[in-house]
């Protein structure tokens, strides 16, 4: 079956793009557009897509307003929401990270890291570009004054490495290579390490990880 894709940016021109790209795709379909947040939260809760492409900046409700009535806390059913943004570097974005958003698209970015970051949402995982997400929570992380809420439980050793390798931006995949386990290995750590930090998905656990400065700001971005 196809992944039903939301659009939303008030920009019709961008729109326009994107659903181009995405209907060029045999296993993607775009379901419905928006032009502004209300229109946004209004299709995404009627249509009920697979994944919701929302921009950053929009009229009415911004991006991180849309992601918190489609994905926050309190949505007993929440939708699958990626940002797309022209800011790599936009302090909003931070913003939806912890409002529910599970991936990011950089406006400029080839087409295929958009259609990867749609199939990466809708298969439950999250696509953490190095060239928005890293960059964004390294610059973020050390102007943080608010306390950062410790694990209920500590962290094993191997659950640290993940944490570092999805703060790094790896998928799944990666990681599995790299620490030599299987793929289930690392989705059953992911899920251990998300309920220890009470957070969501991946992206908030690469939010976590930078915040507490478990991550050194000067590292490379090598493995």
């Amino acid at each position: 079956m196809s992944i039903r894709v939301l659009i939303a940016d008030d920009q019709a021109m961008i729109r326009s793009g994107l659903h181009r790209i995405l209907e060029d795709q045999d296993d993607l379909t775009v379901v419905g557009e928006a032009a502004d947040g209300f229109e946004a939260v209004e299709l995404a809760r009627r249509l009920r897509p697979d994944v919701c492409l929302i921009d950053i900046r929009m009229p009415g409700l911004d991006g991180i307003d849309v992601t918190r009535a489609l994905a926050g806390p309190g949505v007993a059913d929440p939708l699958r929401v990626v940002i797309v943004t022209t800011f790599d570097l936009d302090e909003y974005v931070h913003g939806a990270l912890h409002a529910g958003a599970v991936g990011f698209v950089l406006k400029g970015a080839a087409p295929a890291l958009l259609i990867e970051a749609v199939r990466a949402a809708h298969a439950g995982d999250a696509l953490i570009s190095p060239s928005i997400t890293l960059r964004l929570l390294r610059n973020l992380a050390p102007a943080r004054t608010a306390a950062v809420a410790r694990p209920a439980q500590p962290l094993s050793a191997r659950e640290t490495e993940v944490v570092r390798a999805i703060a790094r931006g790896r998928t799944n995949q990666e990681i599995a290579g790299a620490l030599f386990i299987t793929l289930s290995t690392v989705k059953s750590h992911l899920a251990t390490i998300q309920n220890k930090l009470g957070v969501r998905n991946r992206v908030e656990v690469a939010a976590w990880a930078w915040e507490s400065r478990l991550m050194d700001i000067s590292e490379p971005r090598t493995w």
